[in-house]
């Protein structure tokens, strides 16, 4: 069995290695008909860019992104600084010299990477799919008797924050710079999946759908592992299967087939704020102009997030959307599930999240209220602020940075669920409501604790789970998202998840006055 893990590991990493190496392959020649596409595309009236392009990239062939890319961006550059010192706007390009270089790469892509489409697909997605399976299958064989085994994890330097670790971390962080900020390096991973996309929208793969269907390929890899390692504890079977579901469905599928149908893209289960762009200004011009549907999408928006969202969090606490629904909390707890003991414990993380997380939920708030106030009054600005800056602002630094790279590439450094704990405003307000009217709460047996510390090392959450059971308290916090491992590692059964009568919640910040009263009495008695 060690053999098939080791040789598992192997055909992983030659797919992983190819798959890195990919976006600085390949080349490129565009042609004139194409170019015309594109400015025709993109409505282009610069002919300081249009003749640049001509000169230097018409006809001319390119080894890889990293000789097309700085082309095309100086040229951008330049007819931009020519257009604005002339005073000519209506010539100036708002598109990025990233994602032109993008757009041409993928028009113009010529290579054998392009011309063979599914063969490097199996020698990328393909060969990392069949080397992570062959890794994870023998786990049924070698885990044994039943009970859930973290054997070694402080051992091994996957799970320790050892080199391999490391070498994930780089990997995800760069995966995700490059999705956000450099988007021409990706292009040739979407000529891998061109006919997956096309199948389903109808048109070409970009970037996004190659995150998208990488998403639910390392979420379907890494269920398996979590329906071996959690095998014999149904609850996380089912979660497991749940969040699968979501994110396949309606996060993948389904907004894909909507585009073919000539609908709006959109995740029936994207709630607001967590969705932060669904109030600005294009998104709800697209929407109110798509009809029926675009109607019913913005309806369903509302709802979901002042009626659905509140209702289903008092009576099943905030883990029905951030443990069972949610992409984000399905990537963290398949991909994540090997970091989960990193999450810190300390008071001072405590604090820093409590800040931070209601921070960017009253950021999004204002930004929000901003961006409706513009909407429907027809001004750019509040109070001498552009309400774009703000958008732009928080895109960048909590759209991009914070939810993704850092979000999901500090998983091996800092647990799984950097993001949902100090970052997602639709956690910060879930929280709200689970922590004061829920019916959702963990109880605890604390004549049985053992103090083995289980259910507080392997917290995603940051929860010192163990002083509550301790102390024979329920746990009803804000921050927990009713996982359920602590119960599952629990080798006594000390830990339930319950749903139950609101009277039943016991407040974690109030002293137990009740049991203090009877054993003062017992005491003064004797």
């Amino acid at each position: 069995m060690k053999a098939i893990k080791n040789l598992g590991l192997v055909i992983f990493l030659i797919g992983l290695a190819i798959f890195t190496a990919v976006p600085v392959l390949g080349t490129f020649r565009l042609d004139q008909s194409t170019f015309d596409e594109i400015i025709k595309e993109k409505n282009i009236k610069s002919d300081v860019f249009i003749q640049s392009i001509n000169e230097n990239v018409v006809g001319k062939d390119f080894k890889g992104m990293l000789s097309l890319s700085p082309v095309v961006s100086s040229a951008i550059d330049a007819a931009n600084s020519q257009h604005r010192k002339n005073k000519e706007y209506n010539k100036v390009i708002y598109t990025s010299g990233h994602d032109m270089a993008a757009l041409v790469g993928k028009k113009s892509g010529t290579g054998f990477i392009a011309q063979n489409k599914g063969l490097m697909w199996f020698f990328t997605f393909g060969l990392g799919i069949i080397g992570a399976l062959m890794f994870i299958l023998p786990n049924v064989v070698l885990l044994g008797k039943k009970g859930i085994k973290n054997n070694g994890v402080y051992h091994e330097s996957a799970t320790n924050r050892g080199w391999i670790a490391w070498m994930v971390f780089i990997f995800l962080v760069s995966f995700y710079l490059v999705l956000y900020f450099r988007p021409e390096f990706a292009v040739n991973w979407t000529f891998l999946v061109d006919p997956i996309s096309e199948s389903l929208s109808g048109n070409p793969a970009g970037h996004w759908f190659v995150y998208g269907f990488m998403y639910c390929v390392v979420m379907t890899v890494m269920a398996v592992r979590m329906y071996i390692k959690y095998r014999h504890n149904m609850y996380q079977v089912v979660r497991t299967t749940s969040v699968l579901f979501f994110q396949i469905v309606f996060a993948f599928l389904i907004p894909e087939i909507m585009v073919r149908l000539q609908m709006p893209y959109y995740d029936f289960k994207n709630a607001f704020p967590l969705d932060y762009d669904f109030f600005f200004q294009w998104n709800l011009k697209e929407l109110l102009n798509s009809g029926g549907i675009g109607l019913f999408i913005l309806v369903w928006g509302i709802v979901l997030t002042l009626v659905i969202v509140p209702v289903m969090v008092y009576f099943f606490g905030k883990r029905w959307y951030c443990s069972w629904v949610c992409g984000c909390g399905g990537l963290a707890e398949t991909l994540g599930d090997p970091y989960r003991q990193h999450s810190s414990k300390s008071l001072f993380s405590w604090k820093v999240e409590r800040w931070l997380i209601h921070g960017v939920l009253l950021f999004a708030i204002v930004m929000t209220g901003m961006t409706l106030y513009s909407f429907f009054t027809e001004s750019s600005t509040i109070f001498g602020i552009k309400t774009q800056s703000v958008q732009n602002t928080y895109s960048l630094m909590i759209g991009a940075i914070f939810a993704g790279v850092i979000g999901t590439g500090f998983y091996p450094i800092f647990g799984n669920r950097v993001w949902c704990r100090f970052g997602c405003p639709l956690a910060a307000y879930l929280g709200f409501v689970q922590r004061f009217k829920s019916r959702f709460r963990i109880t605890t047996n604390g004549g049985q604790c053992i103090s083995c510390g289980n259910c507080s090392t392997y917290c995603e959450q940051g929860i010192d789970v163990r002083a509550y059971a301790q102390k024979g308290e329920n746990i009803v916090r804000s921050s927990c998202v009713g996982c359920g491992i602590c119960s599952a590692v629990c080798p006594r059964g000390v830990l339930k998840l319950e749903n139950g009568p609101e009277e039943g919640r016991i407040n974690p910040t109030e002293v137990l006055l009740g049991n203090d009263v009877d054993l003062m009495e017992l005491v003064n008695k004797k």
